[in-house]
């Protein structure tokens, strides 16, 4: 699997973007999905993530209530709907892979800058 994001950009406080990230490859659905960000100077933290089914999320505390993650697996592709942006939220936003039983994200992708203006 091979992952490409898509969607950042530069918003306004209060505004919203959509993120998607699409996986190659023919085994997507075998793979949990999170996707992380990384502010300068700051540690990369996972912000949301989906099983392999797409029946289960996990959110961060910080963004509750105004990001969803979301995956279609006959697109190969996992979302991150994010709704009343923030300027803390301005990171670089990275989609990555976690294979069934494994406790480890091992395939990322590249990258995909958001930035919230106030």
């Amino acid at each position: 699997v091979q992952l490409q994001a898509s969607g950042g950009g530069l918003v306004q406080t209060g505004g919203s973007l959509r993120l998607s990230c699409a996986a190659s490859g023919r085994t997507f659905s075998n793979y949990a999905m999170g996707w992380f960000r990384q502010a300068p100077g700051k540690e990369r933290d996972r912000v949301a993530a989906i099983n392999s089914g797409g029946g289960g999320t996990y959110y961060a505390d910080s963004v509750k209530g105004r990001f969803t993650i979301s995956r279609d697996n006959a697109k190969n592709t996992v979302y991150l709907q994010m709704n009343s942006l923030k300027p803390e939220d301005t990171a670089i936003y990275y989609c990555a892979a976690q294979r069934v039983g494994s406790t480890v994200y091992s395939i990322w992708g590249q990258g995909t800058q958001v930035t919230v203006s106030s």
